[in-house]
């Protein structure tokens, strides 16, 4: 069989994101440095340089219909720049000779150990005991691979006990509103703009057996809150935070915690400006290399 590999390159608030798009076609992404630098505490290892960006690459069977997807993928790298990332470099494809790509992506993927959670892909065998969340890379957006992802983790591990009910806004893969079940949450409201991670939020809930305590909703938040939350979760974009932020304090309780990520580094003070304005008081920020999670109180 004959294969398209489609690539872009991207900076790194936007790379999980790329992903989570290549990621529907099913085949799995690999994401490289586009430059290696020397490790401070190794001389002879390398690291990506988050500043100079990745290449995201996937794989596309050359059948029938390799068209269509390829132009509804054009199409949702588009619609990333609504969400105020840095602009993405033009989609390559390339010709590529027979390989058991469907396998092969998985190579460089392994189990996370993120505080007392585990995440484990569905192919790996998953420790005997602990906490452990099931997920696929690429099913959508938050894999537990992203410090983003890794800080609202940590964040719901310093929170315990958590509130019976907690509000996942932006859910994606729902890797956070699976976690929170585990940690303690008896129920999830989890709400996503996007059908395909509504989709692979309800498929991944259902995987780790709390489906029943996982409600997941297409859409955002809304202008009014029928219900206010003693935990609200959003892990979106510094963009989409400080659009949302008079809403994701409409739905916090007094005295309640909003956990607010997907904040590189050089916007964090603009987003806590604009959750301090709607009545969201920093207690805590926590950083990630380039990535700033923060935990925050509603006045």
């Amino acid at each position: 069989m004959r294969w398209l590999a489609l690539s872009v390159t991207a900076d790194l608030e936007a790379v999980e994101a790329v992903s989570e798009i290549f990621g529907r076609l099913g085949h799995g992404c690999a994401i490289e440095p586009l430059t290696l630098i020397a490790n401070q505490t190794d001389e002879q290892a390398l690291t990506g340089d988050p500043a100079a960006g990745y290449r995201v690459t996937t794989h596309l069977p050359d059948e029938a219909g390799a068209d269509v997807a390829v132009q509804s993928t054009r199409e949702a790298l588009w619609h990333l720049q609504a969400f105020g990332l840095r602009p993405l470099g033009e989609l390559a494809i390339t010709a590529v000779d027979d390989a058991d790509w469907t396998t092969a992506w998985r190579a460089g993927y392994s189990a996370q150990q993120i505080g007392e959670l585990t995440v484990v892909p569905s192919w790996l065998d998953a420790p005997a005991d602990g906490l452990v969340i099931r997920l696929d890379p690429g099913m959508a957006f938050g894999t537990g691979l992203h410090p983003t992802t890794r800080g609202c983790l940590l964040a719901l591990q310093d929170l315990r006990p958590l509130p019976a009910a907690v509000l996942d806004v932006g859910t994606g893969s729902g890797i956070l509103a699976i976690g929170a079940v585990l940690l303690g949450a008896q129920r999830v409201v989890a709400l996503d703009t996007d059908q395909s991670a509504v989709d692979a939020a309800r498929l991944n809930a259902e995987a780790n057996g709390v489906a029943d305590q996982i409600e997941v909703k297409l859409g955002s938040v809304p202008g009014e809150a029928n219900e206010r939350f003693a935990l609200v979760l959003a892990n979106l974009v510094a963009a989409v935070l400080i659009d949302l932020a008079p809403r994701l304090a409409a739905h916090t309780a007094p005295a309640g915690t909003l956990v607010a990520a997907g904040i590189i580094d050089q916007r964090a003070d603009e987003v806590e400006a604009a959750l301090a304005a709607v009545g969201l008081a920093t207690r805590r920020r926590s950083v990630d290399g380039e990535w700033v999670t923060l935990l925050t109180e509603r006045t």
